[in-house]
């Protein structure tokens, strides 16, 4: 299976693996599409084209984790610029400091044993 595409979670995957935040563009819907998939969840085509995002983006809703054992850490939707949504969540500072509105830059976490790796944000100093 050689010539077989690869699946949209693995083109996804590997442009993690570059540093880049990458997402899908439906022209039929003139949209970006997130989280990787097939067919266009706005016009059921298969012509989603893959571009790679500029990683900036605005922190839409956020929420903070505290579990039995471990750190608290933040769980955040991030309105990418390119117009889609993201769950991830926001490092390098205090869960409780996040803020909705707060603009942040894209970063990956790299892969740990036989996690892949994975898109988080940092806050950023870029004007909304």
């Amino acid at each position: 299976m050689a010539n077989a595409p690869a699946s949209p979670l693995g083109v996804y995957l590997e442009h993690l693996g570059k540093g880049e935040l990458a997402y899908q563009f439906s022209p039929g819907a003139n949209a970006a599409v997130f989280y990787p998939r097939v067919i266009c969840p706005f016009t059921g085509r298969d012509d989603l084209q893959w571009r790679v995002s500029k990683g900036l983006g605005t922190v839409y809703a956020t929420t903070v984790v505290t579990p039995v054992k471990g750190d608290p850490y933040n769980v955040v939707l991030i309105d990418v610029d390119e117009g889609f949504r993201m769950m991830s969540r926001v490092e390098d500072i205090a869960p409780l400091d996040v803020r909705i509105g707060m603009r942040v830059k894209f970063r990956v976490h790299a892969a740990e044993g036989d996690e892949p790796p994975y898109p988080v944000f940092t806050p950023s100093d870029a004007a909304p």
